[in-house]
């Protein structure tokens, strides 16, 4: 267990979280280790993963020192994000607002990255002390919609969810996105294939590009 802003200035310090959706068990931990080997820190199990806490609680008790930081997706309810803290998740990510998660979240001080699509639920999700507002599903707008809600919106840290893949991932920051969540274009291949050095490898590469773009804008080139 660590600290709640340890855990957020983790999450943004890596930008990127590694969402790992998988048909069982095994393969939802060996997509998850992938990751963890290719350099990516933050580790989001969705729930619609069968055994999902069952994952969560191994990764927690396998990496208590820190290595990763285990958060759990696709987390619809209050009581869902309840289980999942109580599992060992040190994060809580939700496909849409909803403002008694985020106050279980505090309840417990884990960080919650709850979902939205507009200006409206941002400003709500704000209100509500969201630690950070994933933009989902982010393919329907591109880039343009990251920057289009910072202009009003400057404070709000922003975390596209969907459309994001190694030839994108650079407009995402260009734009203004303080982190990028990643799920098929990390993991598709590697579970058709079964073959999960295709993961790590796509991880390292997400890595490279992400440490790129970010030494480029501060260079303010």
């Amino acid at each position: 267990m660590q600290d709640k802003c340890e855990t957020l200035r983790r999450i943004l310090e890596g930008g990127i979280i590694a969402i790992i959706r998988a048909p069982d068990v095994e393969r939802g931990y060996n997509l998850a280790e992938a990751a963890r080997k290719g350099g990516i820190t933050a580790i989001e199990i969705t729930m619609t993963v069968p055994g999902a806490l069952e994952v969560i609680r191994e990764l927690a008790s396998r990496y208590q020192s820190g290595e990763i930081i285990v958060g759990a997706g696709t987390v619809l309810d209050p009581e869902t994000a309840r289980l999942a803290i109580l599992s060992g998740a040190e994060y809580v990510v939700s496909p849409y607002f909803d403002l008694e998660t985020v106050r279980m979240c505090h309840r417990y001080r884990k960080v919650s990255i709850p979902g939205v699509m507009s200006v409206k639920e941002v400003v709500e999700a704000l209100e509500s002390g969201a630690d950070a507002i994933k933009i989902f599903p982010a393919s329907l707008f591109g880039p343009s919609i990251i920057k289009a809600i910072r202009e009003p919106l400057p404070q709000a840290m922003l975390i596209p969810t969907g459309g994001v893949n190694l030839d994108n991932v650079a407009e995402w920051f260009e734009a203004g996105a303080v982190a990028v969540a990643v799920g098929g274009d990390l993991t598709k291949e590697a579970l058709a294939k079964g073959d999960y050095g295709i993961l790590e490898q796509k991880a390292r590469d997400y890595i490279v590009r992400i440490r790129e773009v970010r030494q480029r804008l501060k260079g303010g080139k």
